[in-house]
């Protein structure tokens, strides 16, 4: 591959499709080995289309209380209504990357079918097989409800541990909340891309607001057109960007699940525990039934890390 000016990597067309995982599910080694040279794995339908269906209607009912969903049409499709969304701004709608409001995001993170998605069996069961131990999922769990506002950015290239820290070997699960083909801005993943540990970034436009510098690397952009019920999974040091929601209209729903294995010593940045956003566990738990979900990790035996301002720029930003 040619050496690309600064951060032309970024602009190369997604040339590949995942590889579906599933399959793999059956022979553990060799699903960590594709893990392993990778950084990355897809499985095709690994949740009931039901069970994501559910969470997703919940989310849109919610939006639909607002008025932001577009009454000529039905709910499950996830049509906004363009001049309700517009009637916000765009600093209104994009803190941390969410897409929606404030208000409106306590509200979804209120969801227990939200948060209950994390622990499904059928995520646990690959993650135990993929880590070889019992996975803890982290608590801090992410909505991307992403309105069609002008003002909507993709999501930069980018490593998920400059935000989480703690271990590398944390895992995101990246779970679309219906289907989302490339036409509406599903994921898409440098393949292979963790090998070369953490790079270097520059400020960008977009959620968490930083790119990740690709100049040099010899590794190629991959996605799929994603339904309901597919799961992708990727290492914290694996580069990933989202593409641009390109169906006027249409919200893209997603949410991204931490976990890692539950080993002694384990590692974590306290931060992964708290809340995604301005709210407290107390007010977010109000009415849940299943306590078995609540401050399940309090007696979990970590060794706590400092979240390290610094790393974000200790690489050189230029190749």
């Amino acid at each position: 591959m040619e050496t690309l000016p600064i951060n032309d990597n970024n602009l190369k067309p997604i040339s590949g499709s995942f590889q579906d995982s599933t399959p793999m599910l059956k022979n553990l080694a060799a699903l960590r080995e594709r893990a392993e040279a990778d950084g990355m794995l897809y499985f095709k339908g690994l949740i009931p289309r039901e069970d994501i269906v559910r969470v997703r209607l919940d989310i849109l009912e919610i939006l639909k209380k607002h008025s932001l969903t577009d009454p000529r049409r039905e709910l499950i499709e996830g049509m906004a209504d363009l001049d309700e969304v517009c009637r916000y701004s765009g600093q209104e709608l994009l803190w941390n990357g969410v897409g929606v409001t404030l208000e409106i995001y306590r509200e979804i993170q209120k969801l227990e079918s939200f948060h209950a998605l994390a622990h499904h069996n059928h995520l646990l069961s690959m993650y135990s097989g993929l880590f070889e131990s019992e996975p803890f999922p982290h608590p801090r769990n992410i909505g991307r409800i992403m309105l069609p506002h002008p003002a909507a950015r993709a999501t930069p290239s980018h490593q998920d541990y400059l935000h989480i820290q703690g271990e590398t070997e944390t895992w995101t699960a990246w779970i679309p909340l219906g289907d989302v083909p490339q036409s509406v801005g599903g994921l898409a993943v440098l393949k292979g891309s963790h090998k070369s540990g953490l790079l270097g970034v520059s400020e960008a436009p977009g959620a968490g607001g930083l790119e990740t510098i690709l100049c040099g690397l010899n590794y190629e952009w991959e996605t799929v057109d994603y339904e309901a019920g597919d799961v992708l999974t990727f290492n914290s040091l694996t580069v990933h960007k989202s593409m641009p929601n390109q169906v006027s209209g249409k919200i893209r729903m997603s949410c991204d699940f931490r976990f890692q294995a539950l080993k002694p010593g384990v590692v974590i940045e306290p931060r992964s525990l708290l809340p995604h956003g301005p709210y407290t566990w107390e007010e977010l738990y109000e009415g849940w039934q299943h306590k078995d979900l609540q401050y399940y990790w309090e007696n979990v035996g970590f060794r706590y890390s400092e979240f390290d301002e610094t790393i974000r720029w200790q690489k050189e930003k230029i190749c």
